[in-house]
Order: structure tokens, then sequence, then C-alpha cells
């Protein structure tokens, strides 16, 4: 896998290794924070983690990141939409584990990241596009964004509490539409956070229709140390078969997200990022950074899309910028007004910014498959285009005894099988 430096390079506002004055420093370092901010944050408010230790683990996972990549690469983590299943399922069962059940397979990601990056070392890349490529992944991103719509439609409605609110499904399509209007017409550092937007104008609908609960509120405080699930202080890891294979294999499909986003960084910043600083450390560093979000209670990490969105429009590639932001997030953290008032969101605005955003990731597998130009009408993609889908989206699984290997996963592991078995030529 090479890539190619574009001809028509812009010249940065601020390169790689420049460092902006003091007060530009803080405004752009602000900017991505903002920008990251609401997914980051709606990951472990819809699976009901903690918001604010996954700013923090956010932000410790972007250090670690820009360390083990010697300052070479510009990218910003957050939390992993892809996780979202999975975690929900090991909180909400019986039998799934809890908090330790989370830790683990949060960890098992980062396992998976760091042994893939060792044999990129040892072997090269090309392995790569042989076992994920686009007829693989493009079906389990689509699994993963619509294997959540039913969690979508039950917290717009309200029906996840128990009974139907039409209060609940008006905001929820309110908080919907503003998300829409903002990611269509605004312009400048407002159209670069939409879901930000949406989540701001949801609660304040919210707080008229009397959704809100104040009361995490008033009891908080300016400074405050969130609750960290720390391994044999205050939470027993639950290390299980079952366990790893809810989250593991899912790793392969933000593995390659992590490297389109590294194709992307390449022609934005006119460098080869897969030779220099080599993509065996960037998935290195995304694998410690979710090691890292494991060992605290936070969810699984990767890079941002919309960071790099960010990058391109200002032409500011300064990893001194990218810094800036993680440090700030993890400021963010330990301010205690800023939990109180994430956790206070009714899951009518999640239900409403779910609506769509769960819909985005369904449709961004459709477009990976598109631009690669997938020819659905061969048989051999069909097949795996078509088992994928239903095995994920169905629940298809596997259950033996107390081993459980879930929908998605065996989506994912079914895809790379079948990619493999069936030959690229038939006689037929």
């Amino acid at each position: 896998m090479t890539e190619e430096t574009t001809s028509n390079y812009v010249k940065p506002v601020l390169d790689i290794h420049e460092r902006p004055t003091w007060n530009k420093w803080i405004v752009l370092s602000i900017q991505h924070l903002f920008t990251m901010f609401g997914s980051t944050i709606f990951v472990p408010t819809v699976t009901h983690l903690n918001p604010s230790v996954a700013l923090i683990s956010s932000g410790l996972g972007t250090l670690a990141y820009l360390i083990i990549t010697r300052g070479k690469i510009p990218a910003y983590l957050g939390s992993s939409f892809a996780f979202i299943a999975p975690i929900t399922m090991l909180l909400a069962a019986k039998s799934g584990g809890g908090p330790g059940a989370v830790m683990v397979g949060t960890f098992s990601v980062g396992v998976v990241y760091a042994i893939v990056a060792l044999i990129v070392y040892y072997v090269g890349v090309e392995w790569i596009q042989k076992v994920l490529p686009p007829i693989v992944v493009g079906p389990v991103i689509m699994v993963i964004g619509l294997s959540l719509a039913p969690s979508a439609a039950a917290m717009a409605m309200g029906t996840n509490n128990g009974g139907y609110d039409y209060k609940v499904l008006l905001v929820a399509l309110i908080t919907l539409v503003a998300t829409i209007i903002a990611m269509m017409f605004f312009k400048g550092f407002f159209g670069l956070i939409p879901i930000l937007c949406g989540f701001v104008i949801g609660y304040l609908v919210s707080m008229l229709f009397g959704l809100v609960d104040y009361t995490l509120i008033k009891e908080a405080s300016l400074f405050q140390v969130p609750d960290f699930t720390i391994p044999f202080v205050n939470m027993d890891p639950v290390v299980t078969l079952t366990v790893v294979l809810s989250m593991a294999p899912l790793a392969f499909v933000t593995m390659a997200e992590h490297m389109g986003h590294q194709l992307l960084l390449n022609r934005i910043t006119n460098r080869n990022f897969f030779k220099d600083p080599g993509l065996h450390r960037s998935l290195a560093a995304d694998g410690t950074a979710s090691i890292i979000a494991s060992l605290i209670g936070g969810p699984p990490v990767t890079t941002y899309g919309e960071n790099i969105g960010v990058l391109a429009i200002t032409k500011v590639y300064s990893v001194f910028v990218i810094g800036g932001a993680a440090v700030f997030a993890i400021a963010f953290g330990f301010i205690g007004y800023i939990n109180a008032v994430i956790t206070s969101v009714p899951t009518a605005v999640l239900g409403g910014i779910s609506l769509l955003l769960f819909g985005v990731i369904a449709t961004s597998g459709l477009r990976m498959m598109i631009e690669s130009r997938v020819d659905l009408s061969q048989n051999r993609n069909m097949i795996i285009a078509s088992v994928v889908l239903v095995v994920g989206i169905g629940g298809l699984m596997i259950k033996i005894g107390s081993f459980e290997l879930p929908g998605m996963a065996m989506a994912a592991l079914i895809g790379i099988i079948l990619n493999l078995v069936i030959p690229e030529k038939t006689t037929k």
C-alpha cells in the first residue's frame, strides 16, 4: 500500500512541526476540541460509560499517539462508534460482566492493533488489503450503523424507558432537524461542530419540556475527579473468550478506517506517513491509546475524520495544536459541571442525534464500496456483502455453554473468511 503526494499541494498556514503563538495556539486547539467533543462524549453517554473519563482517555490517547509517532502525524483520537453495540451488550446483559468486561474488551482491541503493527513492521502492509478489502469492510461498517438503528428509534420514542412519550419524540425530532441544519447550512467554526450544536439545541428544548433532571448539576463542583474504573482497584477484569471476541474482531474494522485516514492525511499534508514514521508506528499508537482508555474506564478510541477535516479546511497541520487540544480535553474531564451537564442530557436528545449518526455510519460503509468501485453484479461480491449484512443485522450468533460470539463480530469474521475462500474468478 503506497500513497503518492499530490501535485496541487497547497502551502500550509502552519506545518507539522511549526508552533503557533500562544493566543492562536489556544484558539486553534479549542477548535479541534469542540470538533471532536460531540462525538467523543456521545459514545460514553449512549453506552452509559462516564463522559468525563472518555474525554480524559481521548486526551491521554492522543498524547500517546503523538509521542509514539514521533510527533510526525497530526491526528486526534476520540471515542470510536464501532464499539457502541458490544459495549452496550456487555454492560446490559446479565452475564455480560459489566465494566470489567468492557475493560478487557477494550484492552483486547489494543492488543490486536499491537499484533498487527508487529506483523506490518516485519512483513509489510500488502496482506492487509487482501484480508480487509472494501467488499468486507464496507458491509461490516454498514452492520455497525444499522444494528444500532433500533436503539436510536427506542431513545427517540422513549420506549427504552418503558413507554411511548410524544414529548420525547418531539424533542428527538427537533434535535435531529437542528443537527441537519447545522451540517447543511452553518459556516465557519459552527459548521465544524454540528453534533455539538444539535446537543445544545436539543438540551435547551428539553428544558422547556421538563425532561432535564437538574439533580446532578446542583450537586456538582467546579473541580471533580471522575469515576475512573481502574483494574483491581475498584473493578475486577472479566476475562472470557466471549468478552474478547465481542470486541477484538471489530479492531480490524477501525484499522481499515485508520488506514483510510492515513491516506487522507498523506494527501492533505503532502507526505507519506506509511513510510515515515511508518504504518506500524501509527497502528501501535492507536492500539496503545485504546489500552490506556481501558485502564481508566474509557471506550476504545480511534483517529477522527472530523479533526482531519479541520486540518484540510484551516491548513494548520501543527502537532502542537493537536497536542493542545488533547491537554484541554484532559482538563475538561476534571470540570465537574461539564460532566454533570453531559450526564443530564435526556435520551430524547441522544435519540435524535442517533437517528442521523447511526445512519451516517451505515452510509459511510456504502460510500466506501462505491468509491472503491465494488461491482455487486459479480456473484462473489454479492455473496460476501449479503451474508455479512444478514448475519450482522440479524444478530446470528454462536453460543456454546457460556461462550458467545455475537452477530457483529461474526459478521466481520465471516466476511474475512468468505473473502479468502471464494475465488476471484469462477467458471460461471
